[in-house]
């Protein structure tokens, strides 16, 4: 009952103007919010800008915020999708884009070799089915979160869901496994 209280509390606060409750609400959602970012613009760069730009929004735009705490997460990836939107509208250049080097235990071209089908895939959709395909299978959001970070209402979410996922496997090549 008190973290009940307290989280309520939290929220009351930063919506009031408290810098440092806010900084407790948004911690745990600024992961989220990266990822959602990076596959939307495909640039860690403009990934953190757009996040912190959100974020700016954020603050500013508490008061907008209908319900509890609860629904923050939603609210605030929300609006980190709009900032993508908005950054890839101002963006008119483009820059090469070289992919990142990783310090995995695997070899470089065998990371390659397996991710390369389905990045090229994933690059090739619109953004709204890039977030779509994030928001549901990556971040798992549940199907009324995902369709409010995409702004619209469930069954559309759930369609663009699916279709997405079908847009997707062509330009996938599968590999069967077999165990032995």
């Amino acid at each position: 009952m008190a973290l009940v209280m307290t989280v309520d509390t939290t929220l009351r606060d930063a919506m009031a103007g408290d810098p440092a409750a806010f900084d407790v609400l948004l911690a745990p959602l600024l992961d989220p919010a990266y990822r959602l970012a990076a596959v939307l613009l495909g640039d860690r760069t403009e990934a953190e800008d757009a996040v912190q730009e959100a974020a700016l929004k954020a603050w500013s735009r508490l008061r907008q915020l209908r319900g509890d705490r609860s629904r923050l997460r939603t609210w605030f990836l929300s609006v980190v999708a709009n900032e993508c939107k908005m950054s890839r509208r101002r963006s008119w250049w483009s820059v090469i884009r070289l992919p990142e080097l990783g310090g995995s235990g695997r070899s470089a071209e065998d990371v390659a070799l397996r991710g390369i089908d389905l990045q090229r895939a994933i690059r090739k959709l619109p953004p709204q089915d890039r977030v779509a395909l994030f928001s549901y299978f990556y971040l798992d959001l549940p199907l009324e979160e995902a369709a409010s970070v995409m702004g619209v209402p469930v069954g559309t979410a759930k369609s663009r869901i699916y279709r997405a996922a079908r847009r997707l496997r062509p330009g996938v090549a599968l590999e069967e496994v077999i165990d032995r």
